[in-house]
């Protein structure tokens, strides 16, 4: 009985410090029925969101492999969030940093559902009518990157160094790395999969490289390493390095594997859906994304995604 008051307690002096009537609340609570999983998942409606464009069944898979992919992205976001934007304490820092690691090693590990589940020729027929979608779309991919680490290194090195102290944020969105996807710096014209992208999602790109651009991950980590005894320092070097590998070398090189299974074997090399040069696009070396540079020798940088 005694823990019961207290526990009542306790819940009328957390709703009161929140500004809120106690007696409505608990009288409240009489009303309110049991949740059931389905509800609480929300499963119909989850189970209700794929809706092929034609007939082959392996596109069932298709739209929700990409699904699973955007929740496991969402993930990784929920801990950046809190890594960003918040004050972390270092052990918990390390434990969330782990935590995306294990989610990218899912992202990996799952590609073997789109690269040996579905069927090669359904695959590259019903792939026909998906232009211009393109994986390359997804947002939360790219809030991720951004949350990361500093704008200027998602930039290729041969256009950084042609940045100056007048280039605004803006301007440098103009030369980040994913945008040799789909634009041709001779005719400065940018394909539709690229251009529409960026009609939807390019004033929220600039928004967050804004809110970020002394709280993202690359810079957070800095703060925290001053204070940090040699054990800690070690420990959360360790845990930037494995997610900079995990999600900047391995995910994309078993990404770029699976592209290879259905876009290059059986004698033929076909065009993505969004129309990129898919296979230097998606390949680590080509890309050049290191999330903490600094965490890295030159050696390892040179080599970074190197096949064999």
């Amino acid at each position: 009985m005694e823990q019961m008051e207290s526990l009542i307690n306790d819940i009328k002096a957390k709703l009161q410090a929140n500004g809120q009537d106690p007696e409505n609340y608990l009288r409240g609570l009489k009303h309110n029925r049991a949740i059931n999983y389905w509800e609480y998942i929300q499963v119909d409606t989850l189970l209700s969101l794929q809706n092929p464009r034609t007939d082959f069944k392996d596109e069932t898979i298709f739209i929700m492999y990409h699904q699973i992919t955007e929740l496991v992205l969402k993930l990784i976001r929920h801990e950046l969030d809190q890594l960003c934007l918040t004050e972390v304490e270092p052990t918990l820092f390390v434990e969330k940093l782990y935590r995306m690691v294990r989610y990218t090693d899912l992202l990996s590990s799952s590609f073997s559902i789109m690269n040996q589940g579905m069927s090669y020729e359904d695959y590259n027929q019903f792939r026909l009518s998906l232009s211009p979608a393109s994986g390359f779309q997804s947002a939360q991919f790219r809030f991720i990157e951004l949350m990361c680490t500093d704008v200027d290194l998602l930039i290729h090195e041969h256009f950084r160094k042609n940045l100056t102290a007048e280039t605004t944020l803006a301007e440098k969105f103009d030369f980040v790395y994913w945008q040799e996807a789909g634009y041709n710096r001779e005719t400065k014209k940018k394909n539709k999969t690229l251009s529409d992208f960026e009609t939807k999602y390019m004033g929220n790109f600039i928004q967050t490289a804004v809110n970020m651009k002394d709280k993202n991950l690359n810079q957070k980590y800095k703060n925290m390493l001053k204070n940090l005894d040699q054990t800690g320092q070690e420990n959360l070097i360790a845990a930037l390095r494995a997610f900079d590998k995990k999600y900047n070398i391995d995910w994309p090189m078993v990404h770029l594997e699976t592209a290879r299974t259905y876009l290059k074997s059986k004698g033929e090399v076909k065009t993505a859906t969004g129309g990129s040069h898919w296979e230097k696009y998606l390949h680590p070396q080509f890309q050049r994304r290191i999330y903490f540079p600094e965490l890295w020798s030159k050696e390892e940088i040179e080599n970074w995604g190197k096949e064999g």
